[in-house]
């Protein structure tokens, strides 16, 4: 697990521009660092030794140094294709899975990609003919940013490499604004930094010339088989397992993190790790935010070790403004502070973990995927008069209630734009000021491009599909590549693999989701070996207090200031910012999740436009 940035037309000067650029990211890599640099292109990296610790040093070169690589994240089955190269005839100098993607790339050129297991992002630059070659893996598991500035082509693991690049001029894309206000995250392969863009996951380039050339290399294809539960069940069983053992694969301890749900809990027992680590908060509630207590006894029960930590509210506020620096874009998930403290946890003790991220998505877990498939008296009613309700009842104020009418008279691809909805376009508007972000597009009009690739699939089918492409991206793997990386962690996913897809694709829906439960194949493959409470156990993620927290005074005056800032003047109509947090502090109704995605902004705004960053 490592980090890179790079640039074309390099800058003739002592040097210090691409090690400035360096610097930025050696949270990713601090065991060592390289560059390659000719009149061409500059290339650096930082790494974090996981395989080959003598030897995987990069940028990594071929044979003839014809090609030069720069790579972030493992390949699982490098062993297998290394086989095959040399039995191909390749010499290899090294054991590392970096050394993999050179010969692969000179025996399949591009269709190499697609021979891939693993989680990566890496450039190769073809010193001869002057070709880059990139690639992002099949998820979007690791980051890859790019853009074009001045005469240069810069590209890296995080943004934040760029701003030492004298040709980068840092803008707000106000556009970008608009969307995050709906989804929480940034949805598009543009980035809140104006003319930066995301390398989607499942996609390769080619650069040549001052020209790219972008192809998507896979997608999801959910074509369900005949079976029975039980069936499922022992297939979901094997093949996490295998794909557990393969991501074992490291020269380095590995541990695990634990929640007190099925995904994690599966994942540790499977990895038969020696660690795990969990965090809780404090909290008036008592246990609804705390699932320490949960993962010791199960971590008892597999007899493995459980390090925890609590989080006070004092650390989870103060150290907010670092990890929004670390994010790159805002994120108002509020579970990527948990995974934030969680990983610095572990990173005390070693150096790779896994996780159980993509369960969910992959095996129907979230339990808005029964929404499609519970039907109430109420759904009897010709879908024509459930419209007609909905419009009406989509002027009332906003209730449980009223937005149960106003959901139910609307199609799936209409209502559902993910695991978070926070502000609708109207909702936005009310509070926006600048005009770029009120004129950003219908959150729907942005799922519409994958809803359409699905089109004709059940409703849950078509639910699973968008959250791959654009939640599971935006949002969770964001946070876990993020948070990990900023504490010199390698986070790995089982679950998240190509041999798990190939079989979760073949799920029929009554094996994923039913009116009673989620995940069923999943959960019926856990309980061949873990508890039944905990293979059977509602999913909490790292519930975090934010709710209570603001109706604090010392929490509620911090926001205050931050909605009363010049920042937020810039943007907001800070008038509708304060409604939101009295309506919230005085119980009327929970506006937690606004509140916290318009204040996550600010923050991150602070870090990378107002402070010196």
């Amino acid at each position: 697990m490592c980090g890179f940035t790079g640039f074309t037309n390099y800058i003739n000067d002592d040097g210090t521009v691409l090690e400035k650029m360096m610097d930025r990211i050696v949270h990713r890599g601090p065991d060592s660092a390289g560059k390659f640099v000719d009149k061409d292109v500059a290339l650096g990296f930082r790494r974090l030794s996981i395989i080959d610790l003598a030897e995987g040093n990069q940028p990594m070169f071929n044979e003839d140094k014809s090609l030069v690589l720069v790579f972030n994240g493992e390949i699982y089955n490098f062993k297998d294709l290394r086989g095959q190269l040399i039995s191909a005839g390749h010499k290899f100098a090294n054991n590392s899975d970096s050394e993999v993607l050179l010969h692969g790339y000179e025996e399949w050129g591009e269709e190499m990609v697609q021979k891939l297991r693993g989680m990566f992002a890496f450039v190769i630059f073809n010193r001869i003919d002057k070709t880059i070659f990139a690639a992002r893996d099949m998820f979007g598991i690791k980051p890859f940013y790019y853009t074009f500035m001045g005469e240069s082509f810069i590209f890296g693991s995080e943004i934040k490499s760029f701003l030492e690049h004298p040709d980068f001029k840092k803008e707000l894309n106000e556009d970008a604004l608009g969307h995050y206000l709906s989804f929480q995250y940034s949805p598009t392969e543009e980035t809140f930094f104006k003319n930066v863009y995301k390398l989607p996951p499942a996609h390769y380039f080619t650069f040549k010339n001052g020209e790219m050339k972008k192809v998507r290399y896979w997608r999801p294809e959910f074509n369900e088989t005949d079976g029975v539960l039980e069936y499922f069940a022992d297939i979901a069983d094997t093949t996490v397992r295998e794909s557990v053992e393969a991501h074992k694969i490291a020269d380095v301890e590995v541990g695990s993190f634990l929640s007190s749900g099925i995904d994690s809990s599966y994942i540790a027992e499977a990895a038969k790790v020696d660690k795990t680590f969990t965090v809780g908060f404090e909290s008036p509630d008592g246990d609804r935010y705390n699932e320490i207590h949960f993962a010791k006894e199960f971590a008892d029960t597999i007899g493995v070790e459980n390090i925890s930590k609590v989080i006070t509210p004092e650390e989870y506020w103060n150290t907010f403004p670092l990890i929004q620096y670390h994010m790159d874009e805002p994120l108002a998930d509020p579970a990527a502070i948990a995974l934030y403290f969680v990983s610095k946890t572990a990173s005390e003790h070693v150096k790779v973990v896994m996780s159980g991220e993509g369960a969910d998505e992959l095996f129907g877990g979230y339990r808005i995927y029964q929404e499609p498939i519970t039907l109430t008296a109420y759904d009897r009613l010709p879908f024509a008069v459930r419209r007609i309700i909905s419009r009406i009842c989509s002027h009332l104020p906003q209730k449980h209630g009223i937005n149960y009418l106003v959901r139910r008279g609307k199609t799936i691809e209409e209502r559902f734009i993910g695991n978070a909805n926070i502000f609708s376009r109207k909702e936005r508007n009310e509070i926006l000021k600048c005009e770029m972000a009120k004129n950003a597009v219908e959150p729907k009009v942005l799922c519409d491009k994958f809803y359409n690739e699905v089109k004709d699939k059940d409703a849950v089918t078509k639910m699973q599909y968008l959250d791959i492409n654009m939640w599971l991206m935006g949002d969770i793997l964001l946070k876990a590549d993020k948070t990990s990386m900023a504490n010199s962690l390698e986070l790995r996913v089982p679950f998240l693999d190509k041999k798990v897809m190939e079989f979760a694709q073949t799920l029929p829906l009554k094996c994923r989701v039913n009116t009673v439960t989620t995940k069923l194949a999943l959960r019926k493959a856990a309980e061949k070996t873990l508890p039944r409470r905990t293979a059977t156990k509602d999913k909490l993620g790292f519930p975090v207090p934010i709710r209570v927290w603001l109706k604090e005074d010392r929490y509620y005056n911090k926001v205050e200031e931050a909605f009363t800032s010049d920042v937020a003047e810039k943007y907001f109509k800070t008038e509708k910012l304060m409604e939101l947090l009295d309506t919230h502090k005085s119980g009327k109704a929970d506006m937690s999740r606004k509140i916290w995605t318009v204040y996550t902004f600010i923050v991150w705004y602070r870090q990378f436009f107002v402070n010196e960053n």
